[in-house]
C-alpha cells in the first residue's frame, strides 16, 4: 500500500463551537471507514500554521486516496492537500539504483 499525507484546513464557520470538533471528526472517520474500508489510518495530528490537521494514511492506490480527500471535503467544512509519501526504507534503494 502507498502512504499519503493529507493537510486539512477547516473553514472558519466549521469551528464555531470547538467542543463539536470531536463529533465532526467521528462523522468523517465513519464515512471513510464505510466508503474506503481498505484504508489504514496511520496517524493524525492537530498542527499550528497554515493548516489545522495533518493526517497520514495508507491506501492501495491513488483513486482510493482521492476518495478520502473527497470525503473530507464533502462535509463542506474543509480544503485538503494530499501528497504521496515514500518511506525512507523504500526511497533509499531507489536513490542508490540511479546511475
Amino acid at each position: 500500500m502507498a502512504t499519503y499525507v493529507m493537510l486539512t484546513k477547516l473553514a472558519p464557520e466549521a469551528v464555531t463551537n470547538p467542543s463539536k470538533l470531536e463529533d465532526l471528526n467521528n462523522q468523517v472517520a465513519d464515512k471513510i471507514r464505510k466508503e474506503c474500508p481498505n484504508v489504514k489510518w496511520v496517524a493524525n495530528y492537530a498542527v499550528l500554521g497554515g493548516c489545522d490537521y495533518l493526517d497520514i494514511f495508507e491506501a492501495p492506490d491513488t483513486e482510493t486516496a482521492t476518495k478520502v480527500a473527497l470525503l473530507v471535503r464533502s462535509f463542506g467544512h474543509a480544503t485538503t492537500e494530499t501528497w504521496l509519501a515514500t518511506p525512507w526504507d523504500r526511497f533509499l534503494p531507489l536513490a542508490k539504483a540511479l546511475k
